[in-house]
């Protein structure tokens, strides 16, 4: 078993990197985790997409 993070300030960004991980992936999906964070500084807001997929 393998897992792969995703980690992206967008979730289109995010929509991408995990479409082109999977249409590569010589295997079969277990699960996928995903998360979001948002963080502020200052006046700023700093959102986090994350996924994690777990693999063989």
């Amino acid at each position: 078993m393998k897992v792969k993070i995703f980690d992206e300030e967008d979730e289109k960004d995010l929509e991408v990197d995990i479409n082109d991980f999977l249409e590569g992936l010589d295997g079969d999906v277990v699960d996928i985790k995903y998360q979001v964070s948002v963080g502020v500084f200052s006046d700023e807001q700093v959102f986090c997409f994350s996924a994690m997929i777990v693999y063989y």
